[in-house]
Order: C-alpha cells, then structure tokens, then sequence
C-alpha cells in the first residue's frame, strides 16, 4: 500500500515543528507518504517544498491582522486552490486557525472527498466557545494536544484524538550541563540565577522589556548577586540586545543558534519570568518555576477581555486544574508586581514544582512520542 497523500499548512515556528513531527511519524508508519504545502525550515528539512514563505502567517493578534488582511486573503484564495490542484487525501491545518480553517472551508465547498484534520484544537475553553460548532462545518478531525480538549470537540460533531504535547518529547539538559552554565556565569550560593523570556516576537519584547527590566533590577536590589539569562529568539537577537542594554542588572544573552546553552540555562534557573504562552509548558518541562506576564495591543486585550471564559492563560494552571503559578496581564503587569511574585516564588518554590511535574504527566510524558501519536490518529482517520 502505497502512502496517503497530505497537504500540510504550519504558519509559524510552532506549527513548523508540530509538522515536521507528524510528517516523520507519517513516513515511519506508513512509507512512501507524499506531503506538499506550507513548510518552515524543518518541514523543508524533511524534504517539503513550501508554497510560499511561512514567515507570511506568523501574525498575531486581531488589532495586527488588520493591516495585512487583503494580503492574507489573497494566500488563502491560492492556497486553496492548491490543495483542490493538488487532491491529496488529507488537508492537515497545523494552528493558525484564522488561516487553515478558511483554506479548509473553501476546500469543503468545493471538494467534499478531501478530509480535513486541523492539529492543535482551538482554544475554545478560553473564549469564543461556538468556534467548535463552526468548525465542524469545514473539520472532520481535530488533534488534540490538551488531554481536557477532546470532550469539547467531540461535541461539536467532529472526531477528537488527545496526541500528547510535543512538549514531553523535547530534549532536556542534565543537572550537569546546568551546573556548568552556573559555573561560567560565575553564581555561587544562594543569589538568583533568573531567566528571561520576554517573547519571540519583535512587538512581544517592545512591549514587555520595559517591564520586565525595572522588575528584575528591582529584584536585584533586593537579592544582591542575582542575574539573568536571556535565550533569544531567532530574528530578535539585535533588538534583544538593544533593550537589555538598559537593565540594571547582569543579563546574559544567549544567541539562537546556542540550544545547548538554551536548555542549560532552563533547566539552570531558580526561577523563569516569561510572557504568556506554550513557554510556560517549556519551563514545566525543565522543572523551573515561573512567574508569567503579558501585555498586548490595547484593542486585542479589551477584546479578549470582554470574551475570556478563563480566569488564567497559563498552560500549566489549566492542566493540572490549580493557580499556583502567578500571572499578570494588561495592567496589571507592573514591575512592582512582578518582583513582588518572583520573590514570592524564589521563597517557596515547592508547589509549582509538583504543578510541573503532574503538567508533564497529563500531557504525555513516558508514553509514545506525539508525532507519532498524531500520525497514528490521522492515519486511522483515513482508514489505514
């Protein structure tokens, strides 16, 4: 039998590795798979050829879609039109949902026979809860990476399968490695190694260095020998650079291009402060407490504001059902507020470490990889 034919859409970095991993467990399952579509720098590493850069759907945020609508309209117009060219057997949409899901409607309409999956479920527990109706028109399947999102789904009409977090497959550094990034930034006896990740996004650190660096060099004043570590980002590394310059307080920047040193220094810190996202899960991961916070465009946080069904955004909060890791938003990310938590934190750092340890249990840790799991789940849709 030969391999089924998909057409895959990743529009950012995430979606890029979530692709490159159902793509090998495709291949590993079911040999000859043939995969066409929009691919990062890892789908094309395993051979995709992209249909256009990837980089055009990283937008974020309903104020920042605006201005490039007619442009990503246009994308989704020859997208679609691609994958109606191309008939694969499945169209797999990997998040994005403002783009995959208006591909795989015109894909519907026009071309019934063409199953349709989308990878990483909305977050309709959070906010906008008819999205899972809506979806149900164009969606035959959802892959799930929260074991609580399944239900929600299946509700809506459409097929659910809980693949894991991709989260639990990722490499880890060991207490060594840890100790030796402590060693060579010189930290010995109880002052605070912090790390900071204030975003992968160019308008995340505009808006988030600001605060972060008065709220650790506050800290600083206050623990005396505390520093900072910094993974850049790809693409933000000069602009990292530029605000950090600012901060009173040692931080030490860490290129792209350093994953070793990355991993080390998760896994070396004392205590992380990040902004809001699947970095949270990272830093469960790597058994580092966290203080999370977040601001964002004025006219998206009133937005969200006003539709949350949520009284937290923290991934780790939301799988093991408790509030133990703090976070601020929109106004309430203060630097006053921010130190006040990290020493908080820093005092009594036990609860948030059994918070990460169960995350990671809930999420697939110990069990077969989530790409696999996910091309499993796909496979099994298209009856194979």
């Amino acid at each position: 039998m030969t391999g089924p034919r998909v057409f895959l859409i990743a529009g950012e970095a995430s979606g890029d590795a979530l692709g490159a991993a159902l793509l090998g467990g495709l291949r590993q399952l079911a040999p000859g798979t043939q995969a066409q579509g929009i691919a990062g720098p890892q789908m094309q590493a395993l051979g995709m050829e992209s249909l256009f850069p990837m980089h055009e759907l990283s937008v974020m945020g309903l104020a920042e879609i605006v201005p490039k609508y007619r442009h990503l309209k246009r994308r989704i117009a020859q997208t679609a039109q691609a994958v109606l060219d191309a008939g694969p057997d499945v169209l797999i949409g990997i998040d994005s949902p403002d783009f995959c899901l208006r591909v795989a409607k015109i894909v519907r309409a026009a071309d019934p026979s063409i199953r349709t999956v989308h990878y990483v479920a909305p977050s309709v527990w959070a906010w906008r809860p008819g999205r899972a109706v809506k979806m149900a028109r164009m969606i035959d399947q959802v892959l799930a990476l929260l074991p609580f999102e399944p239900p929600l789904m299946q509700a809506a009409g459409m097929r659910c399968d809980f693949v894991g977090h991709p989260v639990v497959a990722a490499p880890q550094a060991d207490t060594e490695a840890a100790a030796a990034l402590r060693a060579s930034l010189g930290i010995a006896g109880p002052a605070p190694l912090v790390l900071a990740l204030p975003g992968s996004r160019r308008s995340e650190i505009e808006r988030l260095a600001p605060v972060f660096g008065p709220a650790l060099a506050q800290l600083a004043r206050e623990c005396p020998g505390t520093q900072v570590v910094l993974p850049a980002a790809p693409g933000v590394l000069g602009l990292v650079r530029e605000k950090v310059a600012g901060w009173n307080v040692p931080v030490h920047v860490i290129p792209p291009d350093a994953p070793d040193a990355k991993r080390a220094a998760f896994r070396a810190a004392d205590v992380a402060l990040a902004a809001s996202g699947t970095v949270s899960l990272e830093l469960a991961a790597a058994g580092t407490p966290m203080v999370i916070g977040y601001r964002m465009a004025w006219l998206t946080m009133q937005i969200m504001r006003r539709m949350a069904l949520i009284d937290t955004v923290t991934l780790v909060n939301l799988v093991t059902d408790t509030r133990v890791v703090p976070e601020f938003l929109g106004d309430a990310c203060t630097p006053d507020a921010l130190c006040d938590a990290l020493r908080k934190v820093l005092a009594d750092p036990g609860p948030q470490l059994a918070a990460c340890a169960l995350t990671m249990d809930r999420l697939g840790r110990g069990g077969e990889s989530p790409g696999l799991r996910a091309a499993r789940a796909v496979l099994d849709g298209l009856g194979r």
